[in-house]
C-alpha cells in the first residue's frame, strides 16, 4: 500500500503542517507577550509589589553607585560611564527581562576584559557594548542559547577564578597608591606591585586595608533577634556605608587643608550624549575606521559577549531555578547592550552580587531594576559633585572584597576526588588566564575540554566479566552507549585481547544507542577472525537498527543475534534460574 494513502497514519508531520505550526507560534499573542514580559506582570501589579520593588531597587542602587564607579575605573573609563551603565540597561531590562531577581549593569570581569581596548580609546568601550549586544541579540532571536552548554563548569569556574585574581591584583595599585601600571594579567600586576612597592603611600594603604577589614567584619555582623532586620539592611548597604564614611572623612580633612588620600576627582554629571555608537576613532593622531576597530578587537573580542551571556544566564538559573527563558534573557541582554551603547555605556550583564542583594530584599518583579536605575540617575545628575571626595583606596577595597566572594577553590577538592581530568581543565583555565590573559584562559580551557572529550571518545569504556559454568567459559563484554569512529581500532584490539581467555565471547549491546559505520566494520572483522580461530561470538540485545547495519555490511551476521531478557540456558550453559559456578568476575575498563 502506498505511503501517501490517507488511510495510513503518518508518524511525522508534513512540511506544510510544520510551517503552519511555526507561523502560529510567531503570530500567537502569548508568544508576543513572552517577548515583552512587562505585558505579563504589569497588569497584575499591586501596591505591595510597588513597595517591595522600591525597597529592593533603592538598596541595590546604593550598592550600584560605588561599584559602578569602581568598575569604570577598572576598565580605564571615566567614573560616570559606570553609572550610566547601571541606569540605561536597567531601564531596558524592565521591559524585556524575564527574571525578577536579575539586575543588569557593569561587572568586574567585563571591565577587566575591556581595559586592554580602552587603553587605545574610550570609544572602544561603547563599540564593544554595541557589537556584543548585536551578537547576543542575534543568538537570542535565533534561539541559539544551547551553544553555551558546550562550556563546562570547570571552564566557567576556572575563568571566574582567574578573572577574580587578576582584578584583585590590578587593584593593588589603587589600594596602596603605588606608581607604575596596574598590569594586564595577574602575574604582570604582581610584578609591577613588588617592583614599585617603595612608592606606596602610607595613608592610602591604611585606608585601603581598613576598608577591607571594615567590609569583612560588617559582612559577618550579627546582633540580637530584635535588631535582626536592622542588621540585615546594614550588611546589605555596607559598600554604600563605606563610601559615605570615607568621603566624609576625606571632605573634612580637605576642609582643614589636608588631602592624604588619592581621590576619585571630578565626575561629569548630567545625562550622557545620546547618539549612534562610535564607528571610528582617533588613536595617536591616526583615524581608525570601523573595520580597523573591529580588527583591534579580533577573535579575542568574542570573549566579551560570551562572558556576558555566561554571567547573566548562570545567575538567572541560580536564582530562578529551571524556569529561565534563556532565549528571552539573551534578547533582553542584547537589547541592553545595543541601546546602552547609544547612551555611552560600557558592556553590561547580570551581576551576582547585586542580584543576590536584590533577591534578599524580596523583589517581586523586574520593576526593581527601574527603581535602581532611577536612584543612580538621581545620583549622577544631582549629586555628581559629592563623588569628588570618594577615596580610590576605598573603592579598591570594595572591589577586592567582592572578588573574594567569587573565587572558587572548593571545586578543586571535588574535582580531585571525582575527576582529575576535569581538574586539569580547571587548572589550565586558571593558569593560562592568570599568566597570559583572560581571553586566552577561556580558550585554553575550552580547548582542554575538547581534547578531553576526544580522548574519551577514542577510549570507549568496555566492561568485561568472565563467567565460568560446567559447559564453558564466557567473556561478556558490555558495550557503552556510544561507539564512535575514533575509538573503533582500540575497541577492536581490546575485543581480540578479551577473547583470548575464553572460547565464547558475548557482546552485550543493551546500553548501546549509537555506533559509527567504521566501528561496526571493525567489530565484524574481529568476529570473522576469531571464528576462524575456533571462537564462538554472540551478539546480544542489539536493536533493530544496529542489526540491520551489521547485516548490510555482512549478511552472515544475522545468525549471531540473540534478543531477550536472558540467554543463560540456551547459550551460556547455565540453569534457567541463572545460577552458575562463577569463580571470578573481572571488570575491565578500556
Amino acid at each position: 500500500m502506498d505511503s501517501d494513502d490517507p488511510r495510513i497514519p503518518l508518524l511525522g508531520h508534513r512540511r506544510g503542517n510544520r510551517l503552519r505550526r511555526v507561523a502560529g507560534k510567531l503570530c500567537n499573542l502569548e508568544s508576543w507577550k513572552r517577548r515583552l514580559p512587562i505585558t505579563i506582570w504589569l497588569p497584575n501589579y499591586s501596591l505591595e509589589c510597588l513597595f517591595r520593588d522600591a525597597i529592593a531597587g533603592i538598596t541595590v542602587g546604593l550598592t550600584s553607585i560605588p561599584q559602578g564607579i569602581a568598575y569604570a575605573m577598572v576598565a580605564g573609563l571615566p567614573p560616570q560611564v559606570g553609572l550610566y551603565s547601571s541606569i540605561f540597561p536597567g531601564f531596558v531590562y524592565v521591559f524585556l527581562g524575564s527574571c525578577k531577581d536579575v539586575t543588569v549593569g557593569p561587572t568586574a570581569i567585563l571591565a577587566a576584559l575591556l581595559a586592554k581596548y580602552v587603553a587605545y580609546s574610550q570609544d572602544f568601550a561603547y563599540l564593544a557594548s554595541f557589537l556584543s549586544g548585536c551578537i547576543i541579540l542575534l543568538l537570542g532571536v535565533l534561539q541559539l542559547g544551547f551553544l553555551l552548554d558546550f562550556i563546562s563548569k570547570p571552564v566557567i569556574s576556572g575563568f571566574t577564578t582567574a578573572a577574580a585574581l587578576q582584578i584583585s591584583a590590578s587593584q593593588l595599585k589603587s589600594l596602596f597608591c603605588i606608581a607604575g601600571s596596574s598590569g594586564d594579567t595577574f602575574i604582570h600586576a604582581l610584578v609591577n606591585f613588588f617592583k614599585n612597592i617603595k612608592t606606596a603611600q602610607l595613608w592610602d594603604s591604611v585606608l585601603g586595608a581598613s576598608s577591607i577589614v571594615f567590609l569583612l567584619l560588617l559582612k559577618r555582623l550579627t546582633l540580637g533577634n530584635s535588631l535582626e532586620k536592622v542588621c540585615q539592611y546594614v550588611v546589605r548597604a555596607r559598600n554604600a556605608l563605606l563610601v559615605f564614611a570615607a568621603s566624609i572623612l576625606a571632605y573634612f580633612l580637605h576642609r582643614h587643608g589636608s588631602t592624604p588620600f588619592t581621590l576619585t576627582g571630578k565626575i561629569e554629571g548630567g545625562l550622557p550624549h545620546f547618539g549612534l555608537p562610535p564607528f571610528s576613532t582617533v588613536v595617536n593622531n591616526q583615524t581608525l575606521s570601523f573595520t580597523d576597530m573591529v580588527a583591534v578587537f579580533g577573535p579575542e573580542g568574542l570573549v566579551i559577549p560570551l562572558v556576558a551571556i555566561l554571567e547573566s544566564i548562570a545567575i538567572a538559573k541560580a536564582f530562578e531555578g529551571g524556569a529561565v527563558d534563556a532565549g528571552q534573557e539573551l534578547v533582553a541582554l542584547g537589547a541592553c547592550g545595543v541601546l546602552g551603547a547609544a547612551a555611552r555605556c560600557m558592556p553590561a550583564t547580570g551581576s551576582f552580587t547585586r542580584t543576590a542583594l536584590n533577591h534578599a530584599c524580596g523583589v517581586l518583579t523586574p520593576a526593581g531594576s527601574f527603581f535602581k536605575a532611577c536612584l543612580v540617575l538621581l545620583a549622577v545628575t544631582l549629586l555628581a559633585d559629592a563623588f569628588y571626595f570618594i577615596p580610590r583606596a576605598a573603592l579598591a577595597g570594595i572591589i577586592m572584597v567582592a572578588m573574594m566572594s567569587i573565587i572558587d577553590f572548593s571545586i578543586v577538592r571535588i574535582l580531585w576526588m571525582n575527576s582529575k581530568c576535569e581538574l586539569g581543565v580547571w587548572a589550565a583555565t586558571v593558569c593560562v588566564g592568570a599568566c597570559a590573559g583572560l581571553e586566552l584562559g577561556i580558550a585554553a580551557g575550552a580547548g582542554a575540554d575538547l581534547l578531553r572529550a576526544l580522548a574519551r571518545a577514542a577510549r570507549p569504556l568496555l566492561r568485561a566479566s568472565t563467567h565460568v559454568s560446567i559447559n564453558n567459559t564466557t567473556v561478556r563484554v558490555v558495550l557503552p552507549a556510544r561507539l564512535q569512529w575514533c575509538g573503533g581500532a582500540r575497541a577492536a584490539r581490546r575485543l581480540r585481547a578479551l577473547a583470548a581467555s575464553a572460547p565464547l565471547l558475548l557482546l552485550d549491546a543493551t546500553h548501546l544507542h549509537h555506533i559509527d559505520l567504521n566501528v561496526a566494520e571493525e567489530i565484524i572483522s574481529v568476529i570473522l577472525d576469531l571464528e576462524k580461530q575456533g571462537h564462538k561470538i554472540i551478539l546480544w540485545n542489539f536493536n533493530a537498527k544496529h542489526q540491520q547495519l551489521f547485516e548490510q555490511l555482512n549478511p552472515t551476521m544475522r545468525e549471531r543475534f540473540y534478543t531477550g531478557i536472558s540467554i543463560e540456558q540456551e547459550v551460556l550453559g547455565m540453569e534457567p534460574t541463572g545460577q552458575a559456578i562463577i569463580p571470578e568476575t573481572i571488570s575491565t575498563n578500556l
